[in-house]
């Protein structure tokens, strides 16, 4: 199983979070680094894999509105994988 986990606690931009993504879920090279580029590459994922977010309120409060957008994303792509689940845990 593959296993990405977002810790909202650390303080990355835009571009680190989706370097991680793409490191941690071996995305391929053409990986565009976006929203729309996230949501493609994570529906089409065969091997079963989870996506830990971990203190939502710290990561929203760096990201902002793109930590919510970013959410959304991965919550749809989960509706149409069944290979991908998502879960939340508190960052104390």
């Amino acid at each position: 199983m593959k296993t990405l986990i977002i810790d909202g606690r650390e303080e990355l931009s835009r571009a680190e979070l989706h370097e991680k993504i793409a490191s941690a879920l071996d995305f391929p090279e053409y990986y565009g680094k976006n929203l729309d580029a996230l949501y493609d590459c994570l529906t089409d994922m065969a091997d079963e894999t989870e996506i830990e977010i971990v203190d939502f309120e710290a990561f929203s409060e760096c990201h902002g509105k793109y930590a919510n957008r970013l959410v959304r994303v991965i919550l749809e792509a989960c509706e149409g994988n069944e290979k991908l689940h998502i879960k939340f845990k508190d960052g104390r």
